[in-house]
C-alpha cells in the first residue's frame, strides 16, 4: 500500500453523542478547579447566602435565634414606597450616566484613533479617571462643587453668571451634579473598549468606502458602526449594570441626600442593613435588584442572539 492510498483512506468516525467513544480527561478538572474556587467562595456562596437570608428575620444585635419568615420580607417590600422611589432614582441615574458616557466615549475614541501628534499622551491622560479610586473621585468633586471655595462656583462668579450655589445639597441640582461625576469617572473604560473595537476594523474597508465617494458620516455608518456595534452593545450593558449597582461614589458625594434625591437602591439596602440592622429585609432588596439586573441582561442577550441570527 502506497502513501497516497493510505492518505486517501476514509477516517472512521465514531457515531453517537459527543464525547462517547473518546477517553475522558479527568485531570482537566484539576486545572479548572483553582479558577472555580474563588468564584464559588466569593460570588456564588455569598449570593446563595443572601438569598437564604432574605427569607429570614435576621437583625443586628439580636440574642433570639433567627426565624424563617418565608416571603414576608418581599411582601413588605412591595408596599415600601421609599424603596421603589430609590429604585426609580437608580434607573434615572443608570440611564443618565450610561447614555452620555457612551456618546462622549465614542467621540473620544474616534478622536484618539486618529493619527495625531502626542496621541500616546492623550490616551494616557484619557484613562486617568479610571485609575483613581471612587472615594478619591468623590472627595475631589466635592471640592469642585463646594459652595464657597469650589472651582465651579468661582468660575461662574468670574464669568458673571451668578453667585454660585450648593450643587450637592440642592433638591433640583443634586442628582444632575452626581450624574456628571458618574459620567466623568466611568467614561475612560468605555473609551478603551470602543478604541479597541476601532483598531480591529480593517483600514481597507474605510479606503474602499472613500473610493466609492462616501464621506466621513457615510464611512461611519457603513464601516465603523457595524464593526463597532458588538463592542458597543456589550460595554453599554455592562455600564448599565455597574451604574445601577453604584454605591461608593454617591455615598461619598451626597450620602443619599438631600431628602433622598440621590438615594440609589444599593445605598438604600446598605442603610437598612448597617444603619437599622435589618439584615433580612436588606437581603430581600438585594435579591430584587439581582432579579431586575438578570432580566435586563437576559433581554440584552436575546437581542444579541437575534441580531446574530439575522446577520
Amino acid at each position: 500500500m502506497t502513501l497516497a492510498t493510505a492518505t486517501k483512506r476514509p477516517v472512521k468516525r465514531v457515531s453517537g453523542p459527543p464525547g462517547r467513544g473518546r477517553p475522558v480527561d479527568h485531570g482537566a478538572w484539576f486545572l479548572v478547579l483553582p479558577a472555580l474556587i474563588p468564584i464559588l467562595v466569593l460570588s456564588v456562596g455569598p449570593l446563595l447566602y443572601g438569598i437564604a437570608l432574605s427569607f429570614t428575620d435576621a437583625q443586628a444585635g439580636r440574642t433570639a435565634p433567627t426565624r424563617w419568615v418565608g416571603a414576608l420580607n418581599f411582601q413588605d417590600l412591595l408596599h415600601d414606597t421609599l424603596f421603589w422611589e430609590s429604585f426609580r432614582i437608580g434607573l434615572l441615574w443608570a440611564v443618565g450616566v450610561t447614555v452620555p458616557q457612551f456618546l462622549l466615549a465614542l467621540g473620544l475614541a474616534l478622536l484618539l484613533n486618529q493619527n495625531l501628534r502626542f496621541r500616546w499622551l492623550a490616551r494616557a491622560l484619557a484613562i486617568i479617571p479610571w485609575a483613581m479610586p471612587e472615594v478619591v473621585v468623590g472627595i475631589m468633586w466635592r471640592l469642585v462643587y463646594h459652595p464657597d471655595a469650589g472651582i465651579l462656583n468661582e468660575t461662574l462668579r468670574d464669568l458673571g453668571l451668578g453667585d454660585g450655589r450648593d450643587w450637592l445639597t440642592g433638591l433640583a441640582t443634586a442628582l444632575p451634579a452626581v450624574i456628571v461625576v458618574g459620567v466623568w469617572a466611568g467614561m475612560p473604560q468605555t473609551t478603551v473598549a470602543l478604541l479597541a473595537g476601532l483598531q480591529n476594523t480593517p483600514p481597507e474597508l474605510h479606503e474602499a468606502a472613500a473610493l466609492d465617494g462616501a464621506g466621513a458620516w457615510g464611512r461611519f455608518r457603513a464601516v465603523t458602526w457595524p464593526a463597532l456595534k458588538p463592542v458597543a452593545l456589550a460595554i453599554t450593558a455592562l455600564n448599565f449594570i455597574w451604574n445601577f449597582n453604584a454605591f461608593a461614589l454617591v455615598y461619598v458625594l451626597t450620602n443619599g441626600g438631600p431628602g433622598g434625591r440621590t438615594r440609589l437602591p444599593m445605598l438604600f439596602a446598605y442603610e437598612e442593613a448597617f444603619r437599622y440592622g435589618q439584615f433580612g429585609y436588606a437581603a430581600a432588596m438585594g435579591c430584587v435588584m439581582v432579579a431586575v439586573i438578570s432580566v435586563i441582561l437576559a433581554f440584552h442577550l436575546v437581542g444579541r442572539l437575534k441580531g446574530g441570527d439575522e446577520q
